[in-house]
């Protein structure tokens, strides 16, 4: 049975990273391995982001009824429904925590992905203002959704044990990394992007937005105390943790050491982590973690944090720390620069582990999801 299915796409068009990658996944996936359907993208307002990715079976959707229409925010909130129903939608998802609050007004099935609910583990981080909306958004959209998706199953454990959500309810449904990461960059390529960013011959790799959560602090505290000769390249966008970072390079004489680039083209990216020697994400939390898998399908080792999600998304193919033991991270360092064999062998069972969010695994998973409401 073809479906006619809705998206929300705010994030789609207008967000550049996780959520946005998510969305333009999802939507991508589902649009090649189950062509027979037709997939429309509800977005707030107009914009020519992203539009080369759409498929023939994809059509795009704006305010057009209601008194909202004019006022894209609330539209997407509480207007929504009534152009859901005028385009006959059967299954609406919103692929970023929340769907309408007038869902029950449209004629359809709903589903929601919820990614993570770091907000209530690490309030700390939030401003009180977000972490109400966030609560009242996505504990909403849990209650009045016929399907949630968890990314994993430490999300899927967190809705059941802090919300209260039926398990039977929640489907947990692993996400992938892009396409761009499977195949190996050639020689010419990685030394055009060597020279671009100007990289070392031999790095460490951090990707990911540099902000306190991620915990970059602690790879730069290895280096130091462990004596790490081996550079650090940090990819990802600047938040004011940042600049804690650079004065603590700063101040221990590690600017030669230490390259951070905030600005990384995202075709660059695998090449960036095929030439790494290692990667490192210590993140304190997360609700997937995709720079594990996109690591483990560059051939390059990963060393991550024990406990929470990462053993979910990394398997048996990562180094496992304390996330807050420096010298934990300076043992794996060395272990993962230096021990030739153990590199070979979690290369080996990082290629084996990754097979189970390739992209036809993850598009059947989402749409096994659909089919049990049809």
């Amino acid at each position: 049975m073809a479906l006619k299915i809705g998206f929300d796409a705010k994030r789609y068009f207008f967000n550049n990273s996780g959520l946005g990658n998510y969305s333009r996944s999802s939507v991508s996936l589902l649009s090649k391995y189950y062509p027979e359907d037709d997939y429309v993208l509800f977005s707030p307002k107009h914009t020519d982001n992203y539009h080369t990715l759409l498929a023939k079976n994809n059509s795009m959707a704006y305010p057009t009824a209601g008194k909202l229409k004019k006022v894209p925010s609330l539209w997407r909130s509480y207007g929504m429904s009534e152009d859901i129903n005028k385009n006959n939608i059967q299954i609406y998802h919103g692929l970023s925590n929340e769907i309408p609050y007038d869902i029950l007004k449209a004629s359809c099935k709903s589903v929601v992905t919820i990614h993570d609910l770091i907000f209530v583990h690490m309030p700390h981080l939030y401003k009180p203002f977000d972490r109400f909306i966030y609560k009242k958004k996505y504990r909403d959209s849990c209650n009045k959704a016929d399907k949630v998706i968890a990314i994993s199953r430490q999300t899927h454990d967190d809705l059941v044990n802090i919300w209260n959500v039926p398990t039977e309810k929640i489907d947990v449904v692993y996400q992938g990394c892009n396409s761009i990461f499977y195949d190996m960059a050639s020689d010419e390529h990685k030394e055009n992007v060597r020279l671009k960013y100007n990289l070392p011959r031999e790095y460490i790799l951090s990707v990911g937005t540099i902000e306190e959560r991620k915990n970059l602090g602690l790879t730069l505290k290895a280096m130091k105390e462990g004596n790490i000769d081996m550079p650090l390249v940090a990819c990802g966008r600047q938040t004011p943790y940042t600049d804690e970072l650079k004065k603590y390079v700063s101040e221990n004489n590690m600017t030669s050491k230490v390259l951070f680039i905030h600005n990384v083209d995202f075709e660059d990216l695998p090449a960036i982590y095929q030439m790494a020697n290692v990667s490192v994400y210590a993140s304190k939390y997360e609700g997937f973690g995709i720079p594990i898998i996109e690591s483990l399908n560059s051939h390059t080792p990963m060393i991550t944090s024990k406990g929470g999600v990462f053993s979910e998304t990394g398997g048996d193919a990562c180094i496992y720390i304390d996330n807050s033991s420096v010298e934990e991270m300076i043992d794996a360092l060395n272990r993962a620069i230096n021990d030739t064999p153990l590199r070979k062998e979690m290369i080996s069972k990082g290629l084996d582990y990754v097979k189970r969010f390739a992209d036809e695994e993850v598009a059947k998973n989402i749409h096994a999801v659909y089919e049990k409401l049809y």
